[in-house]
């Protein structure tokens, strides 16, 4: 049974995923569908979190909007996220970076890895 189970999660994956980890910015450009026409709506923001794994695999990605801290997430291997685009990589040293969701300005900011 877990054979099944297995094989027809593989077949659900995506096989051009950018790897991108939690601090990194990215631009994530997700097709929104209004009415019966569809575009492709661009969210950048810093990566909170990643969740899970496999075809089940979760990211969390947050932006500041006019003051507002503002939120999404996304499957990784959903058919609505066309792509997704690393601007910069964050040097962070937890799995889950919650605490930026108290922090403004400065403060909130993750420091780039220079490689």
């Amino acid at each position: 049974m877990n054979n099944i189970i297995r094989g027809i999660e593989q077949a659900q994956l995506k096989e051009n995923v950018e790897s991108f980890n939690v601090g990194d910015t990215v631009r994530v450009y997700a097709k929104v569908k209004e009415g019966n026409r569809e575009r492709v709506q661009m969210f950048e923001g810093t990566v909170l979190s990643r969740q899970n794994g496999g075809s089940k695999e979760n990211f969390t990605v947050r932006r500041i909007s006019y003051g507002v801290g503002v939120e999404r997430s996304w499957p990784v291997h959903s058919p609505n996220i066309e792509k997704i685009e690393v601007i910069r990589r964050g040097k962070v040293r937890r799995a889950k970076l919650n605490y930026l969701r108290s922090r403004i300005g400065k403060s909130a900011k993750v420091k780039e890895l220079i490689r």
